[in-house]
């Protein structure tokens, strides 16, 4: 903490500027002095090359010097004109070291009555902020697809066009209730909370517009009526605000679940755009054509492998394999019993010409003949086998004759001779 300039209680000598930096820093610390409405009319009203405005603050008995940066200048809603405005100025008290004078350094200007309406609002906010009336926490979000929306406006105003235009061509499926109300005068605000509360007995309503045209702060003050605040903020059914201009704000926009800057905008926050879910349906539906085609085509591939491996599998495959087989050994058995079979005739036809050769009617054919003993068979091969008067059967080619021997010569002539005689 820093010691007091005067915590010395024995006299001393002080600079100016030191004197001057100790009573800037006591006035700095002063809340109430930091943080100040001030009411007056305007004197000296003057704008510096630099930007800067310098003016002079006065009432009947007593005046204040007064500077507004020029960084403050293009948030005010309202600048006077010149001398003799009646003004409602926030801001803090200071000192300008340099001339050791203190001076009301504003940032905020209002005209009187306009200016009490701002207290009135602040003072309003803060105490409602403090009961947590505001907090985000217990705001909820509208759904996305609302079947039944709620219009708490005037039904005379430009704010129901407004609304119902932009519903209509955003998404023309939603039903509209509309509660009508006053939105502006003394009446207004508890005809405003009778209108939300007779949305919520009506059921199945999904989300509530709360919607007024631009205008001015008193114009607009019904929604800155405490019973409107409470009504927005316990409301069962989520309520979107959506009153006056962007610059607007009310206590019903910070009571509600969403603000809107406009009452067309409050339409638009609640609805979705059908273009934009004609859009996205068509892309959903390209993604899932793609994909049951995707998925389709996997399984084609792997029922088509399951196939292959229950052919590879499968009986019908073994038998078709056998089969196979069978018609092998089929050609092999045929090809080899006719190769064997020609073998056989070629040596049937062999052992047939080796038949022929010798078959005894082939030489018989010839003119060859065939002796035998008539009583005992016995062949006649040679002249010493017969003798004279034994009967003989001669076997020719055409049949059997007989014969007697009458005499037998010794040479071969001979006998080759008298053999084949009668």
């Amino acid at each position: 903490m820093q010691p007091s300039l005067f915590a010395d209680p024995t006299p001393r000598v002080y600079s100016i500027s030191a004197i001057t930096t100790y009573i800037k820093r006591k006035l700095e610390v002063d809340l109430t002095l930091q943080n100040l409405w001030l009411e007056g009319e305007t004197s000296n009203w003057r704008q510096a090359p630099s930007g800067h405005v310098y003016f002079t603050l006065k009432d009947p008995d007593a005046s204040i010097r007064c500077v507004m940066w020029r960084s403050s200048l293009p948030r005010l809603s309202y600048l006077p004109a010149g001398d003799g405005e009646a003004v409602l100025a926030h801001g803090h008290i200071s000192v300008y070291e340099p001339s050791g004078q203190y001076q009301f350094y504003v940032d905020d200007l209002e005209p009187v009555g306009l200016g009490a309406l701002h207290v009135q609002f602040e003072q309003l906010k803060a105490r409602l902020t403090q009961e947590g009336l505001f907090d985000e926490a217990r705001k909820r979000t509208p759904p996305p697809f609302p079947r039944r929306i709620g219009l708490v406006t005037s039904p005379a105003g430009a704010a129901l066009r407004d609304v119902l235009n932009v519903l209509r061509r955003r998404y023309p499926l939603v039903e509209v209730i509309l509660s009508p109300t006053q939105v502006q005068g003394e009446d207004a605000p508890p005809q405003i909370v009778r209108a939300l509360q007779a949305l919520s007995t009506v059921g199945d309503v999904d989300v509530i517009i709360l919607a007024r045209g631009g205008g001015s702060l008193e114009d607009l003050w019904a929604f800155n009526d405490e019973r409107v605040a409470r009504a927005v903020a316990t409301s069962p059914i989520p309520v979107v605000c959506g009153v006056g201009h962007e610059t607007d704000f009310t206590m019903a926009d910070f009571a509600a679940d969403l603000r809107a800057p406009t009452p067309s905008a409050a339409a638009e926050l609640v609805t979705p755009d059908r273009d934009e879910l004609a859009r996205r349906l068509r892309l959903f539906g390209a993604q899932l054509r793609a994909a049951v085609g995707e998925s389709i085509a996997r399984r084609q591939r792997l029922l088509a492998g399951e196939m292959r491996a229950l052919r590879r599998l499968s009986p019908q495959t073994w038998i078709e394999q056998r089969r196979q087989r069978v018609d092998d050994l089929s050609r092999g058995a045929q090809a080899t019993i006719a190769h064997r079979l020609a073998l056989k005739r070629e040596r049937l036809s062999g052992l047939g010409l080796r038949l022929t050769t010798l078959n005894p009617n082939a030489t018989l054919a010839r003119g060859y003949a065939i002796v035998s003993h008539s009583d005992g068979g016995q062949v006649v091969s040679r002249v010493a086998q017969v003798s004279p008067g034994d009967l003989l059967s001669v076997q020719v080619s055409d049949g059997v004759f007989r014969t007697a021997v009458q005499d037998k010569g010794e040479s071969a002539t001979n006998n080759q001779t008298g053999g084949n005689r009668p």
